[in-house]
């Protein structure tokens, strides 16, 4: 695409800093073939295909918020009968809601019948566009309008799904996590997301409006989130995990947090909480790299 016009136009209807945006921009401007992109249901459905206009300079295919990967099936297979599937990238972009929760069962189908799509997961960590509630992606701790704090809840009091590991374990060449704050590493994940597919990108999209936070800070979030080790970067590919962006000296998730107004009910005790989990999980992630091929490959 090289030489022709912005595949996603300026001016979408978002809000300020708002992280889907961004990651689209950097997503679309690195696709190099024919792209058809199929949008669940969310954020950036709503606020880039308002009848009768579009921000995608390319076809766009929007379903339930369910069913996005069995549209995508449905487009791979069609383009297979006429000898097209090389020739053109068949992408979706969905939330974490159509993607840890409504979407799953369409999705890790997708995955098992090996077709050649890039799915790509733009994690605002709650189904933001319906009125901020929880979603399997949200944070243990964090408020969403379903996850109040008063006198019995503290937040979601459940942890997140680690739906980039579930995957890893699906038919899938290539499973990543990327983020804005790291704009080589996400660029380069991209890339290899369109090349090896089946593939499965989850970049973290922060939200000023559902999160919290002064807008002008949303890469400053996505660096932190990495530097604490809250959101760990790493791909699998040929059954090999590997962290692209290791973190020798850790940032306590407590700077990460206070900036934050979901986190903002939170006792020393909870965020103690929070770090240990963060530490838990981060270990397991280099005990998984250094322990070699753990994720078997199906074909």
């Amino acid at each position: 695409m090289e030489g022709s016009k912005e595949i996603f136009e300026k001016g979408p209807l978002t809000c300020l800093g708002c992280g889907l945006a961004i990651a689209t921009r950097m997503i679309t401007r690195n696709i190099r073939k024919k792209p058809i992109i199929v949008l669940a249901t969310g954020c950036l459905e709503v606020t880039t295909t308002q009848y009768p206009y579009t921000h995608f300079n390319c076809p766009v295919i929007h379903g339930a918020f369910e069913n996005a990967p069995a549209i995508a099936s449905g487009v791979y297979r069609a383009l297979k009968a006429q000898g097209l599937e090389r020739d053109i990238d068949i992408i979706v972009l969905a939330g974490d809601g159509a993607t840890f929760d409504i979407g799953f069962q369409s999705l890790s189908g997708m995955f098992e019948r090996g077709e050649e799509v890039c799915y790509i997961c733009l994690d605002n960590e709650a189904y933001m566009n319906t009125g901020i509630q929880r979603s399997g992606a949200t944070p243990l701790y964090a408020l969403t309008t379903t996850t109040p704090s008063d006198t019995v809840m503290r937040g979601k009091m459940e942890e997140r799904k680690q739906v980039a590991l579930i995957f890893g374990m699906h038919n899938v060449r290539y499973v990543a996590t990327a983020t804005l704050g790291y704009h080589v590493d996400f660029i380069s994940k991209v890339k290899k997301a369109l090349q090896m597919k089946p593939s499965f990108l989850h970049v973290l999209t922060p939200c000023p409006t559902g999160w919290g936070f002064d807008s002008e800070d949303t890469i400053k979030i996505s660096k932190l989130a990495v530097e604490t080790c809250f959101f760990p970067l790493f791909e699998i590919e040929d059954g090999y995990l590997k962290l692209t962006q290791k973190i020798t000296k850790k940032t306590p998730v407590r700077d990460f947090l206070k900036l934050q107004k979901r986190f903002s009910h939170l006792s020393d005790e909870e965020i103690d909480k929070i770090q240990e989990l963060v530490d838990r999980n981060y270990n397991y992630l280099l005990e998984l790299e250094k322990a070699g091929k753990v994720f078997y490959q199906f074909s």
